[in-house]
């Protein structure tokens, strides 16, 4: 009767430890505190530069970190069906571009902090990361709804 426990038992917990080795969806992974200090000494055009450079390349970030993600999922279900011992090899896990992410989505919010302190208009200031990463997906989706309307056009 034990025997027969312990394979079932083992196998959630295998499940997991592998799980653990994959890469974190960039929306899950939350912003190193960054003191807004860095940034008081700027000045109001210096700070909308700074967000524009933080913006840009956290966007950057955010695009390499889903796409590291989306393809350990892959590798994570082909595994799972195929050839469960290849999931050992799995690289995964969150390196060094997930850390620079954290550390840019918090700068960004220090410079935030520090834009609403100086009484800059928040019309002056560039786009959040998280703003042009929604209108990026908003527009995908439209391409992808205009794609399907002409392909069931061009069927008829």
């Amino acid at each position: 009767m034990l025997m027969n426990i312990k394979p079932v038992l083992s196998l959630p917990l295998v499940v997991a430890i592998l799980l653990s080795g994959c890469a974190t969806k960039p929306s899950e992974i939350g912003a190193s505190y960054v003191s807004p200090y860095k940034y008081k000494d700027y000045d109001e055009e210096q700070i909308i530069m700074e967000m524009d450079h933080v913006g840009r390349r956290t966007n950057e970030l955010y695009y390499s970190l889903k796409k590291e993600a989306s393809g350990d999922t892959a590798q994570m279900a082909v595994g799972l069906l195929l050839f469960w011992p290849a999931l050992f090899f799995l690289e995964g896990g969150d390196g060094p571009e997930a850390a620079e992410y954290a550390r840019l989505k918090g700068e960004y919010e220090a410079l935030r902090t520090v834009a609403v302190q100086k009484k800059i208009s928040l019309d002056m200031l560039p786009p959040s990361p998280e703003e042009i990463v929604k209108e990026y997906a908003e527009d995908e989706e439209k391409k992808k709804g205009s794609k399907s309307k002409r392909a069931e056009a061009g069927a008829n």
